[in-house]
């Protein structure tokens, strides 16, 4: 599949975009070099091969711990400090104007 200029003209009429005619030129370009590699990518044979939810699939059998890092607090709560140079402040929260009635 490849695009044209005026597919090019349409695509950026429905954006509601603007494009001078090297813009228009590059970004035709750059589609076309995208729908390229779509088609390199649908040209390899996947026949047999079972779709995996996650890269760690493939160690079939393998058993793998993901590294995380522990889900603990590193810094100490700065919240007076944080709020200090806030206009208005009332148990903890920030508080706003109101903006929609």
């Amino acid at each position: 599949m490849s695009l044209n200029d005026q597919d090019i003209s349409r695509i950026a009429n429905l954006a509601r975009l603007e494009l001078q005619p090297d813009e228009q030129a590059r970004m035709l370009s750059k589609i076309n070099d995208f729908f390229g590699i779509v088609e390199q990518i649908r040209a390899v044979d996947t026949t047999g091969i079972v779709p995996m939810a996650h890269p760690v699939d493939a160690m079939q059998g393998a058993h793998i711990e993901l590294r995380l890092r522990p889900d603990v607090a590193s810094e100490p709560n700065q919240r007076d400090l944080n709020q200090r140079s806030a206009p208005a402040v009332e148990r903890g929260l920030f508080l706003v104007p109101k903006v929609i009635e």
